[in-house]
């Protein structure tokens, strides 16, 4: 069993030990129900039959739940929260369905690949600009997994350090400030990641640790002993500069052509 399988099959045991109540705690309600008439009688005894007589094996492990926020990348003041239901198909790769809520009635907004540091410095350079980075994600504890004990989500962070993510996102649920979109309407949006303190617009972060019971700033304080883990990675100045308000340097959270750009420190 690899590191990361036992990590997942541990937080999965504990996960369906406190999923009843940890659901009534954080329920989140979707802003938008698609346009559409109810569902007759018919729909509702094919669906019954369909549960009955067919599988649903694809669908089966998207049973990590992280809970986050995604600028778009073209237009970055267009952001909302992401509720990320995931599937970790082996060491280096996840998939994850994105959703506007965790309610039975979510509206699914899009999707999300996350890979590791090694499967990511193997992509052609033409590629990497559609890859988001996770470390700002992570340390300002933005990205949080709800539910799980402490040490365990810690856990799942500490496998998330150095990865990114690939996001599209096909509707507007209800980007902050802004009315949704009763149907998925046009061109798919590719999502980015804050990292920085200020990119999110204002009450946006806040809004979901008080609704949730969460807290970014006690999440971050947890994982600051993994700031030396993080290395720099692409794509964090990719919208700097993009914001309407002053932005602050997150400890750990680096560009790589930064880096590179810097002059070498004289002995």
């Amino acid at each position: 069993m690899t590191r990361w399988n036992y990590v997942f099959g541990a937080m999965t045991v504990v996960a369906c030990l406190t999923a009843t109540h940890a659901l009534a705690d954080e329920a989140v309600r979707p802003k938008v129900a698609p346009v559409g008439s109810p569902k007759t009688a018919k729909t509702q005894v094919l669906e019954a039959g369909a549960k009955v007589l067919q599988g649903n094996a694809p669908l089966k492990g998207f049973d990590v739940y992280l809970v986050g926020f995604h600028p778009m990348k073209a237009q970055p003041e267009h952001q909302m929260e992401a509720h990320h239901y995931c599937h970790q198909m082996n060491e280096d790769f996840a998939q994850c369905v994105l959703f506007d809520s965790n309610t039975a009635n979510a509206n699914m907004n899009g999707v999300e690949y996350i890979i590791s540091e090694k499967l990511f410095e193997s992509l052609p350079e033409d590629e990497k600009k559609y890859w988001h980075p996770h470390n700002g994600e992570i340390l300002s504890g933005q990205l949080q997994a709800p539910g799980l004990p402490r040490v365990a989500e810690k856990a799942l962070m500490r496998t998330k350090i150095n990865s990114y993510g690939k996001t599209w996102h096909v509707w507007n649920t209800g980007h902050e400030g802004m009315a949704a979109d009763k149907l998925p309407l046009g061109d798919p949006m590719l999502a980015w990641s804050f990292n920085r303190d200020g990119e999110a617009m204002p009450g946006l972060v806040e809004k979901r640790d008080r609704r949730m019971g969460l807290s970014t700033p006690e999440a971050r304080k947890d994982r600051a002993d993994l700031v030396p883990l993080a290395k720099p990675q692409s794509g964090v100045d990719a919208l700097k500069g993009g914001f309407k308000r002053p932005t602050r340097d997150l400890p750990g959270v680096t560009d790589k052509r930064s880096v590179l750009s810097s002059p070498p420190v004289k002995p």
